[in-house]
């Protein structure tokens, strides 16, 4: 199945608190377009992928995502680390931290608890990589307006690697629905 290294697949060194930046940066935790819901609908329509390379490359990213949902969940924890329940009020989210403490919990920026509703598998594999295709250029679209929300070079610096990321998958879920497509439109011989 994985292996798993204990550490990060991007390192992430927050020195400073940004009780707004962790509330933003949410929105990639668990809002309908964060990793968290991309890793779990990659990781469920590899099943109805038609070839062994579109099978291979949902789970890839799949994978991938859920180290993006632990970069993210370790950004926020930096940002909110020590910072006191008036502070977290202040910042809106006494309301987060009345239900959570400083835990994580899966919502999105605006604290709407995160829903399987948010991933989408159709069963289908053009619609479901057209789907993936939009996905990753939300995410990457999205980690450009957090970047645009910080002057911290330590806050920036995952965020670029991550919308990189986003830019690569996006790329290889193309070259995964050229294969599909020849795939199905191939003519089969019994």
């Amino acid at each position: 199945m994985w292996i798993y290294e204990k550490k990060l697949q991007y390192p992430v060194n927050i020195k400073q608190k940004d009780l707004q930046m962790a509330k933003f940066l949410l929105a990639q935790y668990g809002g309908p377009d964060g990793e968290l819901s991309a890793g779990l609908r990659y990781l469920t329509q590899r099943y109805t992928m038609p070839t062994g390379k579109s099978k291979a490359l949902l789970t890839d990213i799949g994978t991938e995502e859920l180290a993006h949902v632990e970069i993210i969940a370790t950004m926020v924890h930096q940002l909110v680390r020590d910072a006191s329940p008036e502070e977290l009020r202040k910042a809106g989210l006494g309301g987060y931290y009345t239900q959570h403490d400083h835990a994580l919990y899966w919502s999105d920026a605006n604290g709407v608890p995160w829903t399987a509703s948010y991933v989408q598998s159709q069963g289908d594999p053009i619609a479901d990589l057209h789907e993936d295709l939009a996905a990753e250029q939300k995410a990457r679209a999205t980690y450009e307006r957090l970047m645009s929300l910080t002057d911290d070079p330590d806050v920036i610096d995952p965020l670029r690697f991550l919308r990189q990321r986003e830019v690569i998958h996006f790329q290889r879920f193309g070259e995964a629905l050229d294969d599909v497509q020849f795939n199905l439109n191939s003519p089969k011989y019994y």
